[in-house]
């Protein structure tokens, strides 16, 4: 009889893993054996036939209505809907032109501000905002694994990525440190390479290759001549390197350490805890006991607000939502646009010369940006179709 009601209940089992131990209990004593001809007869239960795809019977037992009441609380959670092709021209559309747009506003916010502090308080207010909104809208309290998860992602984009470039730029000339910092993409394809990724391809590399001559294009030899050795702070263009690299390091890592709950709470909790780190930083170095708050001009403190709302909620979140939906490299592919981005505000907005070096120069990087992109696409194209 014992070994009746172990056979009666493996399709159960099958069917519904999730069914704990206290169910398993009730199930075996509520089925009892003497259930079993009078339930074979009206088709309740079948030794071929899985539970889950009988049809229930008018004239069911009280046994096998508990049966189904208590499995109908464990359905398996739905898959996630994949992303549609519109979700990611906007999000590409945030971080090429929005982030882009964000060079014009740091410069005018760091005339009166600390870069640390900047930074600082861009993050913790964006990344408040943004972990309320997400555990309104029903998103669970993070667990340890969540923090720690989001936090060394945060680490390393932010505080070591971000700071480290606010902190360089302040004495490297600006052709310098984007020359610089377009290594990105070359950083996240070799790292991904390191760890386990596959080989860059040929399309790849002429892609990296290629922007890269776009921004020496950009930057031009004059403008690196009279950035000359008088002028580089060798210590600072090592932390540019660095500060790409770190923020590389951490793109990949938050793509292989995902976050649970809603699409906000990743970039919310790496703000969180990269601001918190930044503003550490800002006090070690003395920018908080130095700041004053009245010299604090009307224009960085509407360049900063710029940077909080366009800069981080809705540019930052959609850079580390596309990290989860596309390839590192074609998601990289930013880092070639924002000088393209940048350049062109600065002509319009602040009177700067727009000269056919830049024309010719944007021409590369975006043909730079369509080689990674299309490749990276027929490499996601199943083989058959």
């Amino acid at each position: 009889m014992a070994g009746f009601t172990v056979q009666a209940m493996r399709p159960l089992r099958a069917v519904h893993p999730a069914t704990d131990d206290r169910t398993r209990r009730e199930l075996s004593t509520e089925l009892r054996p003497t259930d079993r001809p009078q339930a074979l007869h009206r088709g309740d239960l079948s030794t071929d036939t899985p539970r889950a795809t009988q049809q229930p019977p008018s004239s069911a037992s009280p046994a096998c209505l508990t049966i189904r009441r208590r499995l109908s609380t464990d359905r398996d959670p739905v898959a996630p809907r994949p992303a549609s092709a519109l979700a990611i021209a906007l999000a590409f559309a945030a971080i090429y032109f929005v982030w882009g747009s964000t060079y014009l506003a740091m410069h005018v916010a760091v005339r009166t501000l600390p870069p640390f502090l900047l930074a600082a308080t861009r993050f913790l207010i964006a990344g408040g905002a943004l972990f309320a909104w997400s555990v309104a809208r029903g998103g669970a309290w993070p667990s340890r694994t969540a923090w720690r998860h989001a936090g060394v992602a945060g680490l390393l984009m932010l505080a070591g990525g971000n700071g480290g470039v606010v902190w360089a730029v302040q004495r490297v000339p600006s052709g310098i440190a984007a020359l610089v910092v377009s290594t990105l993409p070359l950083w996240m394809v070799l790292l991904e390479w390191l760890s386990g990724g596959a080989r860059p391809g040929l399309g790849v590399s002429a892609g990296i290759g290629l922007g890269l001559v776009g921004i020496v294009v950009l930057v031009g030899p004059d403008a690196l001549a009279t950035g000359g050795a008088q002028a580089v702070d060798p210590l600072r263009v090592g932390v540019l390197v660095l500060a790409s690299l770190s923020w590389a390091a951490g793109s990949l890592y938050a793509r292989a350490h995902k976050v649970p709950g809603p699409m906000t709470m990743a970039p919310a909790l790496q703000m969180l805890v990269g601001g918190a780190a930044l503003l550490t930083l800002s006090a070690l170095t003395g920018e908080v006991g130095r700041f004053d708050p009245a010299r604090a001009s009307t224009a960085s403190l509407l360049s900063m607000a710029y940077l909080i709302v366009f800069g981080s909620l809705v540019s930052y979140s959609a850079y580390v939502w596309l990290l989860g939906v596309v390839s590192p490299a074609r998601v990289s592919t930013y880092a070639y646009v924002n000088p393209v981005v940048a350049m062109f505000l600065g002509a319009v907005l602040a009177d700067e010369v727009l000269t056919a070096r830049t024309i010719e120069a944007g021409a590369i990087i975006v043909g730079a940006v369509v080689l990674i992109t299309t490749v990276t696409a027929r490499k996601k194209a199943p083989a058959s179709s």
